[in-house]
């Protein structure tokens, strides 16, 4: 029987950082096996994807990939700095905004990242389900209400879009924080490691298996601002 795909991308690193977590979170866990955490019949092989911090340029990579292997799962890694656990993104909005260039230099204000499509897609994992999953084994974790304007929004929202005619495929975008490395010259910032965060990110792959075709769990993990 062929092994399913899992379709896991990370970002070049961009701005001022020589690093990704991202990346290197992808690269780790490219060729893994992944089952599910309960009872599952199937194991599922991760194909990992490094995508350019582009506007434009990224789908590109991403569309590629999603044709290649139609993957029966998909999440998209991102960095942001500053955050303290590991996001799970709720929803991409469809506009482009970005506060600084991407790294060939463009840097779009107010532009859809689909001229024709909706003003936002949710995302299909079960996301509620990751994050007290990842909470129960110690490992912080939290639903994020935005994925930014910035190249992680825009791959997040083309993602979406381009799943809306894929149907059966789960599909969504996570933010990670930065490395210990990275932070040695922000004093006060958040970081984890990059072996906590692949743990993270293989249990969140192990999860989604487990609810394919399940609705997510209902508990309250909303917030006030």
């Amino acid at each position: 029987m062929t092994t399913p795909p899992i379709l896991l991308t990370g970002f070049e690193p961009f701005a001022d950082d020589e690093l990704n977590p991202s990346a290197a979170i992808a690269r780790q866990l490219d060729g893994a096996l992944i089952g599910a955490h309960r009872v599952h019949a199937r194991i599922y092989r991760v194909h990992a994807r490094i995508l350019p911090c582009v506007f434009g340029a990224s789908l590109q990579a991403l569309e590629q990939a999603l044709d290649t292997l139609a993957p029966a799962l998909v999440i998209c890694l991102g960095q942001a700095g500053g955050r303290t656990d590991i996001s799970v993104e709720r929803v991409a909005i469809n506009v482009d905004d970005a506060r600084i260039p991407d790294n060939a230099g463009a840097q779009p204000v107010d532009v859809p990242v689909r001229a024709s499509g909706p003003a936002a897609y949710f995302s299909t994992l079960p996301i509620k389900a990751v994050v007290a999953g990842l909470r129960e084994v110690g490992l912080p974790a939290s639903v994020s209400q935005t994925a930014g304007t910035f190249v992680c929004n825009h791959v997040f929202y083309g993602l979406m879009h381009a799943c809306a005619h894929r149907p059966g495929v789960q599909a969504g975008f996570i933010h990670v924080p930065w490395l210990p490395e990275q932070v040695v010259n922000r004093p006060g910032q958040a970081s984890m490691t990059l072996a906590l965060q692949v743990q993270a990110i293989r249990r969140t792959l192990e999860i989604c298996l487990a609810f394919r075709g399940m609705a997510d769990v209902r508990q309250a993990q909303g917030s006030l601002n």
